[in-house]
């Protein structure tokens, strides 16, 4: 069997070309699914924090009556 030039020049421009369409939008799919996960650990400190602070808050109340008593 005999390849021409032209014949391998044609079958790599489309291999090539296959492969690098078949990445498109890999970068942007990459860069949501890492902004999803932000999100949610943002989510998961705030709920976090927020039950911190109200367990501080009633802490304090309940001292700062205890002195003022």
């Amino acid at each position: 069997m005999h390849i021409t030039n032209r014949t391998l020049q044609a079958f790599i421009r489309n291999a090539m070309r296959s492969r690098f369409t078949g990445d498109r939008g890999e970068g942007v799919i990459s860069a949501a699914i890492a902004i999803l996960i932000m999100a949610f650990l943002g989510a998961a400190m705030w709920v976090g924090f927020n039950q911190m602070w109200k367990t501080t808050q009633t802490t304090t109340n309940t001292k700062i009556t205890q002195i003022g008593k």
